[in-house]
Parts: structure tokens; C-alpha cells; sequence
């Protein structure tokens, strides 16, 4: 449904998002419906996501006609690889 990018930045800050959608999605209102979708998604969840994370959401056309739960239920497991991810990684100063 979507594929995100993710940077530790290493500090206590919130996380924070972003969203992308390339033209070959569709025309802006077919773009902008998978954005606000997958935007919502998110906004919802927020709470769920490890803090000082940076997350790019690139989403697919898939997502356009995917069930709601089908979304969160894809959004849940990034949040459970970004948590075991960011736990595993050593906290460094840049």
C-alpha cells in the first residue's frame, strides 16, 4: 500500500511526517484522496510512533481502493519494525 523512509534523528522530539505522491498515481483530486487517506491513517496513530523519527510515506495506488483497516493494519506494522528498529540502534550525537 505504501512505502516509507525512514531517519533516526536521535533527539526526544516528536516524530515527524512526511507524504509524497508522484503523478503517475492519477490526476491532483486521485493524488490528493490517497494523501488525505493515508494522512488520516497516520494522524490517528501518531501516539503509536517512536519520538525522534523522521518518516517519508510514498504511497501506491493500491491504497486508493484498500479497506480502511487493510491501512491501518499496514501502518500498525511499520510502527512495530520502526520501535524494534530505533531500540536496537545505539544512541549517538551528531
Amino acid at each position: 500500500l505504501f512505502v516509507a523512509f525512514w531517519r533516526w534523528r536521535g533527539d526526544a522530539g516528536e516524530a515527524r511526517f512526511g507524504f509524497t505522491c508522484p503523478r503517475a498515481l492519477g490526476k491532483a483530486v486521485v493524488r490528493n484522496r490517497i494523501r488525505r487517506r493515508l494522512r488520516e491513517c497516520v494522524r490517528l496513530g501518531r501516539d503509536r510512533f517512536p519520538r525522534g523519527v523522521d518518516i517519508v510515506f510514498n504511497p501506491r495506488k493500491s491504497l486508493l481502493d484498500a479497506p480502511w483497516g487493510e491501512i491501518e493494519r499496514q501502518t500498525g506494522k511499520l510502527v512495530e519494525r520502526l520501535k524494534a528498529e530505533t531500540e536496537s540502534t545505539p544512541c549517538v550525537p551528531s
